[in-house]
């Protein structure tokens, strides 16, 4: 039975609740409009909360997949996913999925002292391109910030600007500074590698992987993409038939896994200028932002080795990935 006194209580907790909740009145108004104390307002709100008066209700939008996102993160252990819908018919699927991306990339990774990034990703191109530059006073902030590539930016002209207006643009979204990986993404055998590698022009850049905080990333499947192959870095197909024949589905920054994310030894993992993948599981967030159906096997590969920790990825692919 409910005393009088309870009765006061609830009523004291309804309107002080309906005050601030509907009337968008602060605590301290409505503790001098109700002669109460401001701590005694705070109390009533969180006893309202409690006993059922307030109750909170998430209504999420079209084209939010809060639920999808969840079977994502449990199924793969990952701290983050973000689902977002496909890209409409007629559109650069790649180009699609990062413009979409581009808010949370830009929100999450903001500040981030030392940002790694792949150099021929057409999706990160693509969020790259629909970032806003920082604020003045946030680039200023941002200064001692750093974006570096975890793989050679050099290669065909025609090309080569395309990885260095993801870098520039990056860097200048996050308010940072660009570092440039100098050489190729692979060469023609181990020595070159290991010469180039040894060589004082890239050392700085290369300290900086075992640096970095966070990492942002495609996911190649075991044909290259149209970027890449035209960059002059993509393997041939002698490669792709030997990476094949090892179990290769995918690529993390052109060093390939198997089907459950083993890492795939090969020659041509052998010739390439870039971050390896032991140094780069231990970046302590990993991002990589990739979709579509001809990739599907290779992101599942990344998130069963663990390679990644957080995934940006349309309806579809993620819809496939859960099954």
């Amino acid at each position: 039975m409910t005393t009088e006194a309870q009765w006061g209580s609830a009523q004291l907790m309804t309107k002080v609740a309906l005050l601030y909740h509907e009337g968008g009145m602060r605590q301290s108004q409505i503790a001098e409009r109700l002669h109460l104390s401001q701590p005694t307002v705070s109390r009533l709100l969180s006893r309202a909360r409690a006993s059922g008066i307030v109750r909170t209700s998430v209504v999420p939008p079209a084209g939010i997949h809060s639920e999808l996102e969840d079977a994502l993160q449990e199924a793969f252990g990952l701290l983050d996913a973000v689902v977002v819908g496909d890209a409409p018919a007629g559109r650069d699927a790649d180009a699609d999925l990062g413009a979409r991306a581009s808010a949370y990339l830009q929100a999450t990774l903001s500040g981030v002292p030392i940002l790694g990034i792949s150099s021929w990703s057409a999706t990160l191109l693509g969020a790259a391109s629909a970032l806003a530059p920082a604020a003045s006073d946030a680039r200023l902030a941002g200064a001692s910030g750093q974006v570096v590539q975890l793989l050679g930016g050099h290669g065909d002209p025609r090309v080569q600007a395309e990885a260095a207006r993801l870098l520039t643009l990056l860097a200048d979204a996050m308010g940072a500074r660009p570092v440039a990986l100098p050489a190729p993404g692979a060469l023609a055998s181990r020595a070159a590698r290991d010469a180039l590698i040894a060589d004082p022009a890239l050392a700085p850049v290369v300290a900086l992987w075992s640096e970095a905080s966070a990492a942002l990333v495609g996911i190649g499947s075991i044909a290259p993409s149209p970027l890449l192959r035209e960059s002059g870095n993509a393997w041939g197909l002698e490669d792709q038939a030997d990476l094949s024949g090892r179990g290769a589905v995918g690529d993390i920054c052109q060093r390939f896994i198997d089907e459950v994310g083993r890492p795939v030894a090969s020659d041509l993992d052998e010739r390439v200028v870039g971050i390896d993948l032991e140094t780069f599981r231990r970046i302590p967030r990993r991002v990589a932002v990739a979709g579509g159906e001809s990739k599907v096997a290779a992101i599942r590969a990344a998130l069963r080795g663990g390679w990644i920790n957080v995934l940006v990825t349309n309806l579809s692919s993620a819809q496939a990935l859960v099954v």
